[in-house]
């Protein structure tokens, strides 16, 4: 090859300066290809690197496209278009992950592979010879040291043999081994071409075959799936624009309207106080007690929730019940020198708050709003007409509003009777093959229609209504019955007459639930259909008090419906083995009728045959000789033809 530098290996012995000085030159143009290699090794190997993750990041995005019709997002988790639409692009970034991975392991074929070899093996070569030959060259100009030192006056054969020796052994040795450390020099001229032009090579030719596979991907459907998705985003885009606008619009709008508002103790005259609320939100400082003579005031977030005071911080989820504001006390009061204060007081006097509202305004409407829930007015019709006629008549009482009773029967779903009507069973006639049967002493507090079914807070939240109306209606009779828990139904029983008030069908109660604290009170909401159609249903929630078996009493509900429905399965998997069986005696009998068919069958095939064989047969003519039986069945015919003409 033109061009290529040598060293002479022929003038190695003579190891002349002029070719150390050579070698010079060679040793540091391998030490200058072996930095230039590591470093265009670590670019290509940022190539590499960067391809493998861009192969394994592009295979992560087709999966969690796959996976977004799995997702459940509190938002718009169901829209069928856009899984569709991410499915389809789940497909093509798939194909392209699999482009993408070819890729990487053709680099690492054709462009890693060859550098990596010639840096680990060509380059350390060099190395391991060159320290080598320093070795041996240094040996050499010891021995030469040892031998140019030996005595003339003084000759010593044994020594100046062992001299001679080492001399030979060393100068030899130096020889061959610059011999190599030549040769590897002068191919390194040739390897350090080919170390360059094969990864660039190869990188190149990965690189057009990855390009033409995308080109088989990527063909004209593609490019119009694309182009229909590029004009759905574009139409979301201009809707987004057209929404973006309206909130625009909507922020300014409100600003101005809102400006009057940014003051803390905004006009009155033009915020006019609303004495006839029955519901109100909003923050307010409450104060806190420290010690005898100190406080603290937090600022959280108020709101009425029928006749109770619920408060929530901020970034809470929920509200907790703050006080319990029926037949309650409320009045303006001055504290710790603040304006705007207000306490409200229960109505036995135990607990007492003072809290502070922003404004005239706000003070005002909050305590006309307790004062209006404390008479109990949130429970008409139409709070506010009442909470209006009851301010401007200036009158203290309310018209009394629906009893507890009364709501509770208004509830009651159509068809079924009173909670305590007699039924005219008794307990045994159609409880007497159940597995189960536990009684339990019950006090029947209320019951309540609630709109969902799914969460033991219902029971509780009817719980505390229940007692609450039953405090503001002053009602503190209880009936007793005997609650008798079977795996087919629940029964409330007259303790004294021992006749069902009351049966609960197992299958319809779907929720129950003890107190979380108060263990006596439990309850369980049973679904009904609520009208003539099957499809209304209705839940109603049933409170009881028991005597602190609850618990108790929820866990043999829970006993009874799994074993109601261990017992469904077995009935299910019985009637499915008979079932089975059925089928299988089908079959037999299909068989054998079958194979009895298949009999008679081969009965005349064989009667057939034995009849029409023939006895004697000549070349001119064919008879047929009848055996004796044959003739008198012959005659017999004959007899009766006869028979028939003269009949």
């Amino acid at each position: 090859m033109p061009g290529i530098d040598k060293l002479p290996i022929e003038e190695t012995l003579e190891d002349s300066p002029q070719t150390r000085s050579l070698l010079g030159v060679f040793e540091e143009d391998a030490t200058a290809i072996s930095n230039y290699t590591n470093q265009l090794y670590q670019a290509m190997h940022r190539i590499y690197d960067a391809q493998n993750e861009l192969s394994a990041a592009t295979h992560l995005t087709s999966k969690l496209l796959k996976e977004y019709e799995k997702q459940r997002f509190p938002l718009g988790g169901d829209d069928e278009v856009m899984s569709s639409t991410l499915q389809q692009f789940s497909k093509v970034i798939d194909e392209l992950s699999s482009c993408h991975a070819v890729l990487s392991t053709q680099l690492a074929d054709a462009m890693m592979f060859p550098i990596t070899q010639f840096k680990e093996r060509d380059l350390k070569e060099i190395l391991t010879l060159k320290e080598v030959f320093q070795i041996a060259s240094n040996d050499h100009d010891a021995a030469i040291n040892k031998y140019s030192r030996l005595s003339k006056k003084r000759e010593n054969d044994k020594v100046k043999y062992e001299i001679t020796e080492d001399v030979y052994t060393s100068r030899k040795k130096q020889h061959q081994t610059m011999m190599h450390y030549f040769c590897a020099l002068n191919t390194l001229q040739y390897k350090k071409k080919i170390a360059l032009l094969e990864p660039l090579l190869g990188y190149m030719q990965a690189q057009i075959s990855f390009f033409k596979m995308g080109s088989e991907n990527l063909n004209e459907q593609l490019e119009e799936f694309l182009a229909n998705i590029g004009t759905s985003v574009q139409n979301v885009r201009r809707e987004m624009d057209s929404d973006v606008e309206t909130m625009q619009q909507t922020i300014e709008d409100l600003e101005v309207a809102s400006d009057p508002l940014y003051m803390p103790d905004p006009d009155p005259t033009k915020f006019p106080v609303n004495r006839n609320l029955t519901r109100k939100a909003g923050y307010l400082n409450a104060r806190n007690k420290t010690g005898l003579v100190s406080s603290t005031w937090d600022r959280q977030f108020y709101f009425t929730q029928g006749g109770n005071l619920m408060s929530q911080a901020r970034g809470d989820v929920a509200g907790g019940l703050a006080m319990d504001i029926d037949n309650c006390s409320v009045m303006a009061v001055d504290c710790e020198d603040r304006r705007y204060c207000f306490q409200i007081t229960s109505f036995d006097g135990k607990k007492s708050s003072i809290l502070q509202a922003e404004s005239k305004k706000d003070h005002e409407e909050w305590i006309c709003t307790i004062n209006n829930i404390s008479k109990q007015i949130y429970l008409s019709e139409n709070p506010e007409e009442t909470a209006a006629r009851v301010n401007q008549s200036a009158l203290e009482a309310v018209t009394p509003s629906p009893s507890f009773q009364q709501r509770h029967e208004s509830l009651r779903p159509a068809g079924r009777t009173n909670p305590f009507g007699e039924s005219g069973g008794n307990t045994k006639s159609e409880t007497e093959d159940s597995i189960l049967h536990q009684l339990f002493i019950v006090r029947f507090l209320g019951s309540m229609e609630v709109k969902s079914d799914d969460h033991p807070d219902v029971v509780y939240e009817t719980m505390r209504q229940i007692l609450a109306a039953r405090a503001i209606h002053n009602i503190f009779r209880m009936t007793e019955s005997h609650l008798l828990v079977t795996c087919d139904c629940l029964k409330l029983i007259d303790p004294q007459t021992q006749v069902t008030r009351l049966t609960f069908p197992l299958p319809c109660v779907v929720l129950y639930a003890t107190h979380q604290e108060n263990k006596r009170l439990f309850g369980f909401v049973l679904r009904t259909s609520g009208g003539r159609s099957e499809s209304n249903l209705s839940s109603v929630c049933y409170i009881f008090e028991s005597n602190n078996e609850g618990e108790k009493i929820c866990d043999s509900v829970g006993l009874a419906k799994q074993i109601a429905l261990h017992a469904e399965l077995d009935r299910r998997a019985s009637e499915k083995q008979k079932e089975i069986e059925r089928v299988k005696e089908k079959q037999q009998k299909e068989l054998s009728k079958q194979k009895q068919i298949e009999k008679d069958l081969e009965e005349q095939s064989r009667l057939i045959a034995a009849s029409s064989r023939p006895n004697q047969a000549s070349s001119e003519g064919q008879f047929v000789v009848l055996s004796s039986s044959q003739s008198e069945e012959s005659d017999l015919g004959e007899e009766g033809k006869k028979r028939e003409s003269e009949a």
